[in-house]
């Protein structure tokens, strides 16, 4: 009775002890229960490994987005193109020990990639099978969200992304891709928008009609005083070299704002843009010009795939059909034309870090690094459409890319200093198998290397298509379903330790954000927005325009012009919608730039308070001043002259002094939280320890 009693202590002390020091020390206890929507669905909930900090900074940092490029789609390729024995040169070196130099840091491991939501009708639900735009928006901002969200919330409210933060801390940026820059990879870097499909002002067309209705939420349109399309917040962003497809979109007319008649072209040209469109010669020349950022696109919408398609079949079809080979595209904008200059994604990727290097070695620009997203888009898109050899040829493509970007580095000095990893969005259909099978269907492929037969099956479709069962013809129907499960990502440079093991594509955000040193929590997103500043001026004919300048630590603004007498005379809130979401309506910010605010005409001899608020960071700024300027006078706080460079009068300046919080990364209530769970686990330690050595538990 007295041992069993003595073992019944002994264990209460050995268990107080754990509970303890697991409450200490969380990572001691691996497995947990996953989290629910609610739980997950705020800044930074769904990582993995938010207490891993990264061994080194970066200078530069390189993305490498291989747009559905799942293990399966890799191996498909690699088995093709090098021989099942074989490997890539860049895709495989990525995380490969003493591959790119010989004391490089490295990291291989998984990362989750579900989502919060089928559509934004189905928002705050966990979805195991993410689309591009949910799971780009994860790895730009570190927030989960629901399928069709671009760097919005499930709530849908904007979250800072990368690109933005990355400039707040004086870096340059870029986004490459051979999809439409306003495809959702892409666009999750350059805009937030509640639809994936809101292209432009005109929603998704050429310009030639209006569909907005149909691509848009009402609200986020100008017309209705929201922040606009995606390709209107591409020109806002103003990143420093823009390249890919989608130059259609940039015809169509602006609807309302600043460049209301103009269409998207016309707006960049205006803005101080050097531009490319469908032109592979103008973007071989393009070279770097101090404050005019790169917009390249190459072609009306996706760009052309590397490979001829080779359409799935069923499997009588296919196995009629035999085994084929892969024939290069002759619309492939790789291929040299009588130039002798080209546009595969290797030569994009390489002219964007050519850009980006002679910006940063510009010491006037004061720009200390850069950070870059490349994107191998239509891996993705040939694997909706069972396309065997155009989903290869993209992934060849990829592979490429990679080698010459490092090729590129090395050459210059900068490929120890520059962290690249190479991941991707989501997985995807393909998969090898050993025969054609009854229930997918299948392309059979002969591997001009080792000459092994390869059986790529395809079978995720929802519906099913006649073709598939004529080999003239085969699968057309694209209808080929994205997979849940967990992705490779590989990495090579300083901070490339972060990625080992299984994380979140969410820790990919803090990955960066760590390694570059960027504001990556809620707090310090905040706090860039400490040093915020509006002036407000008047032309000739008494028409007011605010200038906001410093709320980088946010996305949108709220404004208000009240008269004296309390009356609101012009608002972001104010303006017409058809529906109305609170989180894209108002003014979209220019990070590091001025951002205008039109404010219409006011009356003479009137006084006015002008109040604006980031709606990110909470942070509001007011300005008071009348117009009565006529004759020169100006409120105080305004420059001596009274003008800005316009030669419009200056009659309101506000800002705040730095107020940055001092508590850390975790704020000050976080830090006391955490400082209350700590000592509490300590006590239940001591306890525990203390209970044991009275009972004698310590003792032979």
């Amino acid at each position: 009775m007295t041992v069993r009693r003595h073992q019944r202590l002994t264990m209460w002390g050995a268990s107080a002890l754990a509970m303890g020091m697991i409450a200490t020390f969380p990572g001691m206890a691996f497995a947990q229960e996953g989290k629910t929507a609610d739980d997950l669905s705020s800044h930074g909930a769904a990582q993995r490994i938010a207490q891993t900090g990264v061994s080194s900074k970066a200078k530069n940092v390189i993305l490498f987005i291989g747009d559905g490029m799942g293990d399966s789609e890799i191996t498909v390729a690699r088995d093709y193109l090098k021989g099942a024995s074989g490997s890539f040169d860049g895709l495989d070196a990525i995380g490969q020990p003493d591959a790119l130099s010989a004391d490089g840091e490295t990291g291989t491991g998984q990362y989750t990639t579900y989502s919060l939501g089928s559509n934004s009708s189905n928002r705050g639900v966990v979805t195991p099978v993410t689309d591009s735009a949910a799971s780009g928006s994860g790895w730009a901002t570190g927030t989960k969200t629901y399928n069709n969200a671009v760097s919005v919330d499930v709530s849908q409210n904007p979250q800072m992304n990368l690109i933005e933060l990355a400039k707040a801390n004086g870096l340059a940026t870029g986004n490459v891709t051979t999809a439409e820059i306003q495809d959702a990879t892409p666009a999750v870097l350059e805009s937030h928008s509640t639809q994936r499909s809101c292209y432009g002002p005109q929603g998704k067309t050429d310009g030639t009609m209006n569909n907005a209705a149909k691509n848009c939420d009402a609200a986020q349109l100008k017309e209705n005083g929201g922040i606009g399309s995606i390709s209107e917040q591409l020109l806002d962003t103003r990143a420093d070299v823009t390249i890919g497809g989608g130059s259609k979109y940039f015809k169509q007319t602006a609807q309302a704002g600043e460049y209301a008649g103009k269409t998207l072209w016309e707006q960049a040209a205006a803005r101080g843009f050097q531009t490319a469109s469908n032109d592979v010669d103008a973007f071989s020349n393009l070279s770097y010009k101090k404050g005019k950022p790169v917009l390249a696109l190459l072609s009306d919408g996706n760009m052309p795939t590397q490979y001829n398609m080779t359409p799935a079949l069923s499997q009588k079809a296919t196995e009629a059909r035999g085994a084929v080979t892969c024939s290069t595209n002759s619309a492939w904008l790789g291929n040299k034309n009588s130039s002798g200059n080209s546009a595969s994604l290797a030569d994009m990727a390489t002219k964007a870090v050519d850009l980006l290097s002679a910006q940063v070695s510009d010491k006037s620009s004061n720009t200390s690094g850069f950070f870059l997203q490349i994107e191998g888009a239509s891996i993705d898109k040939q694997d909706h459409a069972a396309n065997a050899c155009g989903q290869i040829g993209e992934t060849d493509d990829l592979d490429k890319a990679i080698s010459a970007t490092v090729a590129s580095l090395k050459a210059s000095g900068q490929l120890d200093d520059t962290l690249i990893i190479v991941t991707a969005d989501h997985a995807h259909t393909s998969q090898i198998v050993s025969d054609a099978p009854a229930y997918a269907l299948s392309t059979i492929l002969k591997s001009p290397v080792d000459g092994s037969t390869i059986v790529v099956s395809y079978g995720t479709a929802t519906s099913t298509d006649a073709g598939a069962d004529d080999s003239s013809v085969g699968y057309t129907a694209g209808g080929m379903e994205h997979t849940g499960t967990q992705l490779r990502i590989a990495a090579s440079g300083p901070g490339a330790r972060r990625v080992t093991g299984l994380t979140d594509q969410t820790d990919n955000f803090y990955t960066i954000a760590k390694a570059l040193g960027l504001a990556a929590d809620t707090s310090e997103q905040k706090a860039l927005s400490d040093s915020s500043k509006v002036s407000v001026t008047i032309d000739d004919s008494d028409k007011a325009t605010a200038s906001v300048t410093g709320f980088d630590g946010d996305a949108v603004l709220s404004y208000s012009l009240k008269d004296g007498a309390g009356k609101v005379v012009a608002s972001s809130e104010t303006t017409s919608r058809a529906a109305s979401i609170d989180g894209v309506s108002g003014v979209r910010v220019r990070t590091g730039q001025t951002t205008p605010i039109d404010l219409g005409s006011v009356d003479t001899g009137t006084s006015y308070t002008l109040t604006v608020s980031g709606k990110q960071s909470g942070r509001t700024e007011s300005a008071a001043f009348d117009a009565s300027s006529q004759d020169g006078q100006v409120k105080p706080g305004a420059d001596k002259s009274g003008e800005d460079q316009s030669g419009n009068r200056e009659v309101a300046v506000a800002s705040v002094a730095d107020q940055k919080n001092a508590a850390g990364l975790l704020g000050s209530t976080g830090s006391a939280v955490m400082a209350l769970v700590t000592g509490v686990a300590m006590l239940a330690i001591v306890a525990g320890v203390v209970f044991a050595a009275r009972r004698g538990m310590f003792r032979r």
